[in-house]
């Protein structure tokens, strides 16, 4: 053996060592995933039980991932800079979480193909993005049932953030619930125009409040509603996250969603290499949407009521939306059967039962 090759032979032996430990550092550094928040975290609400998910995700899956968020994103051109900075960061999974993020999502999807978006309330995909949501509209139905039972006056109010059909899916189904066990009943809307604005939105609910509705509730971000409820003795039907603490003797009940599950499998299926593009719409049945945090005024009878509905959505005997559906100016939307995904996604009408005409973009 010459000297050459044998100096050539013992370098190769001593890289493999590093190269070796190199690959092992590789192979354990944790995956890299990225939150986008609409509001700040705060302690209640849709970026709250985000949150949650996001800390749920990582119990789960410990030091397989490390996480980072970035709060209080408005939705358009800061939201743009926000998911490409994350992108440029190293983030392999990133999570956009409000409907205003779906094209800025897919503009820097397509300029980092190596990384996977996914994208709540969405309904646009591509190779690497997923969307997700849940069916809040079956819990919804739910606690309609409780409003309807529990009213005296016959008005709820609803403060709403934007009239897009994922609220109005809630709005709908609530009003059905309640009609389907006071057929006098009504829901009385006034819009935000914003996900969080605390003061509009107790502005809102105080003057539903004032027009005589005795329960209110929301499609907004904050706990205002819940708050004004217990200010002016009446009821409240939370959204988005448990907020009895901020309503002990107004809420009734709270319509939840739940993201931990979900959030883990997607970031398990970017560790294992299975990641693909798909649309997940997850209800009551999948643990994605619940009702949850009756307060102490309902009574037993109507919880059990709830609790046997519940058991029907799950097994498919009732469904929130299914026919006959007439609209609040008498024209019918659906003869029989049950609205199908593509008719829940292109809602643009209020259900008999709303009072008012909805507003025109």
């Amino acid at each position: 053996m010459s000297a050459k090759f044998l100096r050539k032979a013992l370098c190769v032996v001593a890289l493999a060592p590093a190269l070796a430990l190199t690959s092992a550092v590789a192979a354990e550094e944790p995956l890299k995933v990225g939150f986008v928040y609409v509001s700040p975290i705060g302690e209640a609400g849709w970026t709250w039980q985000q949150d949650t998910g996001r800390r749920e995700m990582e119990q789960a899956l410990g030091g397989k991932i490390k996480t980072q968020y970035v709060e209080d994103v408005p939705e358009g051109a800061d939201a743009e800079r926000v998911i490409r900075d994350l992108a440029q960061q190293g983030n392999k999974l990133i999570f956009t979480t409000s409907f205003g993020y779906m094209n800025p999502t897919l503009k820097v999807a397509k300029q980092f193909p190596d990384v996977k978006f996914v994208h709540s309330t969405g309904y646009k995909t591509a190779p690497n993005v997923s969307t997700t949501n849940a069916r809040f509209y079956e819990a919804r139905y739910l606690a309609g049932i409780v409003a309807g039972k529990m009213t005296k006056s016959n008005v709820a109010g609803y403060v709403g953030a934007f009239p897009i059909p994922e609220v109005l899916q809630g709005i709908n189904a609530f009003t059905r619930g309640m009609r389907s066990v006071n057929p006098n009943a009504e829901v009385r809307v006034i819009w935000v125009n914003s996900w969080f604005d605390p003061g509009k939105e107790r502005d809102a609910a105080l003057a539903l409040i004032g027009q005589g509705a005795d329960i209110v509730t929301h499609h907004t971000d904050s706990t205002a509603t819940v708050q004004a409820a217990e200010e002016k003795g009446k009821y409240a039907v939370a959204y988005h996250s448990d907020m009895k603490k901020f309503g002990p003797n107004a809420q009734i009940a709270a319509v939840t969603h739940h993201w931990g599950d979900y959030f883990t499998k997607k970031a398990q299926e970017v560790l294992d290499g299975a990641w693909k593009s798909d649309g997940t719409w997850g209800g009551i049945k999948e643990g994605m949407a619940v009702i949850e945090g009756f307060g102490p005024a309902v009574p037993e009878d109507v919880k059990a009521l709830v609790t046997e509905k519940q058991a029907d959505i799950v097994a498919g005997k009732l469904a929130p939306f299914a026919g006959p559906i007439t609209d609040n100016e008498g024209k019918v939307r659906l003869e029989s059967g049950v609205l199908d995904d593509n008719g829940l996604n292109k809602m643009n009408y209020y259900v008999q039962g709303v009072a008012g005409k909805l507003p025109t973009k």
